[in-house]
């Protein structure tokens, strides 16, 4: 029952997903000749410089991204992947959306966020409408000094560097500008305004420090055993508690500054958290 409930909420995600997609395309970018980044602004590049329609070139394009990434995905994946992108490519050909507005700030703006807010949509669901990622991460593990990152980059300098010679720069940097949006839309779609932080505390009085952030923040903690090296208490290889939390943006400064009255001497380390699963990541209900 569980499973069936998770398909459905998934199916329904990568509909929704699809149809932002097209809002965004149809209704915003391209009848203003403006691109996205991506294997969606080359689709949408070529379909401007040689005529092809778009719904074709973007299933024809993302298709060997996702033949070759079949054993990284997974089978599930690349399924809805597979269905996702045949999807957009049909309401593409099929769906009309009329011309929302004329203005090209807005056209650029509220296109890049529509197809983001599509494409995280999609992403939640477990499935993707771009095949760049999957790209990158095939480039990248045969080319070891290059990450994913690198390689979306500089793929994106290459599209965006294309739309200025053939749709002059105007479109480039609007369309930049929608890229922007995008990429900003889809992280808050997958990450949401609760983004979390990990933070590591060293430090001689760390069960003072678990007591607060368990007791009176709510916030559950993680315990190790560590040595310290030689540090400012000038103690070597004395064994210590270390504890590690995660929390939002918002509450680490409240968490630093109450560790730092309890031990102005602690050591602390803040990383970026992508994405968590199960814990105690919402704060208990303290009476």
């Amino acid at each position: 029952m569980a499973h069936n409930t998770s398909i459905l909420r998934d199916s329904v995600l990568i509909i929704i997903g699809i149809l932002c997609a097209v809002v965004g395309l149809k209704g915003f970018l391209l009848s203003s000749h403006f691109i996205d980044g991506g294997v969606t602004g080359i689709s949408m590049l070529l379909s401007d410089i040689f005529a092809i329609p778009i719904s074709v070139l973007i299933f024809v394009i993302n298709l060997p991204f996702l033949l070759l990434g079949y054993n990284k995905l997974g089978r599930s994946f690349a399924i809805r992947s597979t269905l996702g992108i045949a999807g957009l490519s049909l309401c593409l050909a099929f769906m009309h959306v009329p011309d929302i507005t004329s203005d090209k700030l807005l056209t650029a703006v509220f296109g890049g966020l529509f197809i983001g807010v599509g494409i995280g949509l999609a992403i939640r669901g477990g499935a993707v409408l771009d095949g760049t990622e999957i790209a990158a991460l095939l480039v990248s593990k045969s080319m070891k000094l290059l990450k994913v990152s690198d390689v979306i980059l500089i793929l994106n300098v290459v599209i965006f560097g294309a739309a200025a010679f053939f749709l002059g720069v105007e479109s480039a940097l609007y369309s930049i500008l929608t890229y922007l949006a995008a990429s900003k839309m889809i992280d808050f779609i997958l990450n949401g305004i609760e983004q979390y932080t990990g933070i590591t505390v060293v430090s001689i009085k760390s069960e003072e420090i678990r007591k607060i952030i368990t007791e009176n923040l709510g916030r559950g903690v993680t315990i190790y055993q560590g040595k310290s090296g030689y540090g400012k208490d000038g103690q070597i290889n004395d064994p210590r508690d270390i504890i590690f939390t995660v929390a939002t943006r918002l509450e680490i400064p409240s968490i630093k500054q109450i560790v730092l009255e309890i031990d102005p001497r602690a050591f602390i380390v803040q990383q970026s958290i992508d994405d968590t699963t199960g814990g105690l990541l919402k704060r208990k209900g303290l009476h």
